[in-house]
């Protein structure tokens, strides 16, 4: 069940001057997350999308709505790691600070199939391609951390589907393959572990940052339509859902608001909606997270800047 926690982003968000702010995805949950924090003035906000036609609509209605937002849209598909690459140095050549990253877009329970390169899709586009913004956006995050009276954080967008990963978490040896052994649902929630396990990792290796991630809650966007579209069983569970848990996008979005703004967030923490703990056993496996990051380092080590 979702509950708000009597957060409301209008007022509970404090002034945001002088703040920029990254957000993965610009439609949806990443829309909507830009339009609240454009209320409360920061300096500016670049959203990211894999079509930048679509990326250029959702800025406009975020300026429709917030008139004073400064709104910048980069094309960046989390598929490809030299599209990721591409747009970290367009940020980069353009900001010399990063106070608020939101690794908010992904895929979700799409067909078996791999990324341009070579991972499984789900995996790669959302672990891999965040864990590369977020390394290439690091020495910024960091050197604005080191500003007075700054408050730099990343919030991971993940999902409370991290309980049905494969057993044993992750299947590193199948990370390069279409992995079909394990069905989307399975692929997916696999990846939502990741980005679990990888931002705890974060918040151990970079004290300076709060680092957290979050589940938003069963949301009403078009994330979920290859879930619908896969059988009859699925579509009656999402039919279902909709009945009892499925929320709005201004709902979805309240809890990764309050993950970057609240001074109660704590680093290292998996938070369900709004800005509570989740305290699973699972989420707290240091062995498998340094085997994660040691295999993300790993694979990543050709993309530095």
């Amino acid at each position: 069940m979702f509950q708000s926690g009597g957060f409301n982003p209008d007022t509970d968000i404090l002034d945001l001057s002088g703040k920029v702010i990254f957000i993965t995805g610009g439609t949806g949950l990443g829309k909507e997350t830009a339009t609240q924090l454009a209320k409360h003035s920061p300096s500016a906000i670049y959203i990211t999308a894999r079509d930048t036609q679509k990326g250029d609509i959702a800025a406009a209605d975020i300026r429709n709505a917030v008139p004073s937002a400064n709104i910048t849209v980069l094309q960046m598909d989390l598929a490809s790691l030299k599209s990721v690459q591409t747009a970290a140095k367009q940020f980069l050549a353009s900001s010399s600070r990063l106070d608020i990253l939101f690794n908010n877009a992904g895929v979700m329970a799409v067909p078996a199939g791999l990324t341009k390169d070579g991972y499984e899709i789900q995996i790669g586009t959302n672990h891999l391609g965040h864990a590369l913004l977020t390394k290439l956006l690091m020495p910024t995050l960091l050197k604005t951390a080191q500003l007075p009276n700054t408050d730099v954080r990343i919030v991971t967008v993940s999902a409370i589907a991290y309980a049905q990963a494969p057993k044993g978490g992750i299947k590193f040896d199948l990370l390069r393959t279409t992995q079909e052994e394990n069905n989307k649902i399975v692929r997916y929630c696999q990846s939502k572990l990741a980005n679990i396990l990888y931002s705890n990792e974060l918040a151990s290796r970079y004290p300076s940052i709060t680092a957290v991630s979050l589940h938003p809650g069963v949301v009403e966007t078009n994330l979920s339509k290859p879930l619908q579209d896969s059988h009859r069983l699925a579509r009656l569970l999402v039919a279902i859902s909709k009945l009892i848990m499925v929320v709005s996008v201004q709902k979805g979005a309240l809890n990764q608001l309050w993950a970057a703004t609240s001074k109660e967030v704590q680093t290292g923490e998996f938070y369900v909606p709004v800005g509570k703990k989740d305290e699973s056993n699972v989420l707290k496996d240091t062995d498998l997270a340094k085997k994660l990051w040691d295999w993300t380092e790993t694979e990543l080590q050709s993309y530095n800047m």
